[in-house]
Order: C-alpha cells, then sequence, then structure tokens
C-alpha cells in the first residue's frame, strides 16, 4: 500500500519543486566543463573571471542553495494552497498533452515572468537603496559564469524568481506536470545566459535575442543600466528605451569580447 508520503514523493508536484534545481547544477556543470575547453568561445578570459569578481565561488554556491531552498518551500506551500485546482488540471490534462494548450499556457507564462522581472529589475537598479542594499549581490559577478546564475540576495531571489515563476504558474493555469517542462526550460535559459560563452550553433542564441552576449552587456559597467530584460524576450527593452545594441567582436590575445554599439 502507498502511503500519502510517499504518493508526494512520486507526484507531479514533487518533481516540479525539484526537477529544476537538479537541471539548474547539472546544465550549468556542463557549461563550466565547456568553459574550460573552448576558451576561444569565452567572452571574458579565465583570468578576468577570477580577478574581477568580487564574490568567491563558494559563497556563490551557499547563496544558490539558499536561494533554492527558498524556492522549494514556496512551491510546496503553492501546491498545497492550489490542491483541488491542480487536481482538476491533473485529471483534464492527458498524453499526448494538448500542444496548442501547452503553447498558450508557456507563452502567457513567459510574458508574465518577462513583465514581472523587467520592471522590478529595472527599478532596483534606479533606486540606489535597493540596488546598493540587494541588487548588487548579483553584480559581484562582473563576469557571470554558469552557476552563478542564481546568485542573488535572499530578498531579491524571492521577489523576482521565486514569486515571478509563482504568478507566471498561476496566471498560465498550466499544472504540476507541464510546469516540469516550463521551470526546467526557464532554468536552462537564465543558465545560458549566465554562462559567459558565445558557442556556434547555440539555439539559445539562434531563437532569443536575450542571450548570454545581451546580457553580458547588462553585467559590464558600460551597460549596467541598459538590457534589463530576463529570461526570454527584449521587447521591453526596446519599448521603453533601455536597449543597448552590442557586438562580438575577437580579442587580439583570444577568446571573445562583446562591445556596445550606437543603434
Amino acid at each position: 500500500m502507498t502511503t500519502p508520503n510517499m504518493t508526494y514523493f512520486t507526484s507531479d508536484e514533487f518533481l516540479a519543486t525539484f526537477v529544476p534545481i537538479l537541471v539548474y547544477w547539472l546544465y550549468s556543470g556542463v557549461y563550466m566543463a565547456l568553459g574550460s575547453i573552448f576558451e576561444e568561445y569565452r567572452l571574458h578570459s579565465k583570468k578576468e573571471e577570477d580577478l574581477k569578481n568580487l564574490v568567491s565561488k563558494r559563497d556563490v554556491i551557499k547563496g544558490v542553495l539558499l536561494q533554492q531552498t527558498l524556492q522549494a518551500i514556496v512551491a510546496f506551500l503553492m501546491f498545497k494552497v492550489t490542491e483541488g485546482e491542480v487536481a482538476i488540471n491533473s485529471t483534464a490534462e492527458s498524453w499526448p498533452w494538448s500542444w496548442f494548450a501547452l503553447a498558450r499556457q508557456f507563452f502567457v507564462a513567459m510574458f508574465v515572468f518577462d513583465a514581472w522581472q523587467y520592471f522590478l529589475h529595472r527599478y532596483m537598479h534606479l533606486n540606489r537603496f535597493l540596488y546598493k542594499h540587494i541588487h548588487s549581490w548579483h553584480h559581484r559577478l562582473v563576469v557571470p559564469y554558469a552557476y552563478g546564475s542564481q546568485y542573488n540576495h535572499p530578498l531579491e531571489g524571492l521577489l523576482l524568481d521565486t514569486i515571478g515563476g509563482a504568478l507566471s504558474f498561476l496566471v498560465s493555469g498550466m499544472s504540476p506536470r507541464s510546469s516540469i517542462v516550463f521551470f526546467s526550460f526557464s532554468t536552462m535559459k537564465g543558465i545560458n545566459d549566465h554562462c559567459g560563452l558565445w558557442l556556434p550553433g547555440n539555439p539559445f542564441h539562434i531563437f532569443f535575442a536575450n542571450n548570454a552576449a545581451y546580457h553580458d552587456v547588462h553585467h559590464q559597467l558600460f551597460g549596467s543600466k541598459h538590457n534589463f530584460s530576463q529570461p526570454f524576450f527584449v521587447f521591453w527593452d526596446r519599448i521603453l528605451g533601455s536597449h543597448l545594441p552590442y557586438s562580438i567582436e575577437k580579442r587580439p590575445e583570444g577568446g571573445l569580447v562583446v562591445r556596445p554599439v550606437k543603434d
């Protein structure tokens, strides 16, 4: 006989909570390995990564684990609160999924996530108090790398990522099962944006204008008031005048560099 606890540990809710966390560490590990192999595709040298960043990798790991713990707690509470509605959605959802409904839910979730993150992210840059005491934690990574994607002040992680993700889930009406796919994908997208690599043929660079080079601009001093959009699209930056174009050039000493250009 299956106990209630065992049922939870094999449920869609459990997987929706913990699969994106597992994806985070596995996928970022792949990028860290690639960065050691393909130096010619790095947007910053390994030396710059070690010298310019203002936080140790050990503290980054601790900060990310704290954020993911809070994320798991909020997800557990959200699934408990929406338990009845989730049960109805799960019953109605059959394999194969309705691809049209799934695409609609994903688009709505992406739009909500982008809007939430753009305006809150931009405000954290424009408000000196919030930037100094909260958002500057993330910008201690002047040279971003993969598993630093979710390194934030705990309050920022809760507001931007966790609550933003919960709103995306609730507004889009997706089920826990489909959210496994969505949040695993958005996790991979965020890692790609911080990976510091411009690998040829990378589908995230082909299909999204908001990519590793676009976000690298934002982490540099010249771009700190630009390219606030994350994690999917760039239309908020274009509409509201915070878009900063860039070019990717080869460094004489090897590797690549992102430089701003006039629009």
